[in-house]
């Protein structure tokens, strides 16, 4: 999937109301600086003079199931006109053995596809933000919880049933596994400021397009 990541120039002058839904990495943890890549993102419209109001709405640790029991009542409160969702490295975390998954891949598909009818009811446009990757010489276990793993080639899996049902519905999907490297990471999960700059000029790239969608 080719796209250009220039700068973005537009003026749009209707205020457009975009809830980004996910975990700690949505949140923006490991960027005091800038609040994470929703923060950035958030400047760098703001910078261009672009009328769309962000609300970070990551929560640590979220999967799709906790996310679910909170989605509804968040968004309604925001009536947002865009929602992304940037949810997914969590469901595929594994506990002790590769057989005992924190979320199955089909119970993430089945939740993704339950996020999506909610979503519909509340905004024109929806959008997914595909999986990061990891490295895996320092979350194969995670230090700080180390029964926890996450692996590459599980997030792999959890963002090809991501890429697949955007593709079924229609979905924007912006592409993220390529993009980080080793040193683009704080602890080896979460970005550091660098790594969460990269996902911000990608997400901003197609998500202005979205902002103008939803302005028509």
């Amino acid at each position: 999937m080719a796209a250009s990541f220039g700068p973005i120039t537009a003026c749009v002058n209707i205020m457009t109301r975009i809830c980004i839904f996910g975990d700690s990495i949505t949140w923006g943890a490991y960027d005091p600086d800038q609040g994470g890549w929703v923060g950035r993102l958030r400047k760098h419209f703001e910078s261009r003079r672009v009328d769309a109001e962000i609300y970070n709405c990551g929560i640590n640790g979220d999967n799709t199931f906790s996310l679910l029991k909170r989605f509804e009542a968040e968004s309604k409160a925001r009536e947002p006109d865009v929602i992304m969702f940037a949810i997914g490295i969590n469901d595929s975390q594994y506990v002790n053995s590769k057989d005992n998954p924190r979320v199955s891949l089909q119970d993430y598909n089945r939740n993704l596809q339950k996020l999506l009818a909610l979503a519909k009811k509340q905004a024109k446009v929806v959008i997914f933000v595909g999986l990061t990757c990891v490295d895996e010489a320092i979350t194969a276990p995670i230090p700080w919880n180390p029964i926890k793993y996450y692996e590459n080639e599980r997030i792999r899996q959890y963002d090809a049933v991501l890429e697949s049902f955007c593709t079924e519905n229609g979905l924007l999907y912006i592409p993220m596994f390529d993009l980080l490297k080793k040193n683009d990471f704080y602890d080896g999960l979460h970005p550091n400021s660098q790594g969460h700059q990269k996902i911000s000029e990608r997400a901003s790239v197609f998500l202005m397009k979205s902002v103008v969608a939803a302005s028509q």
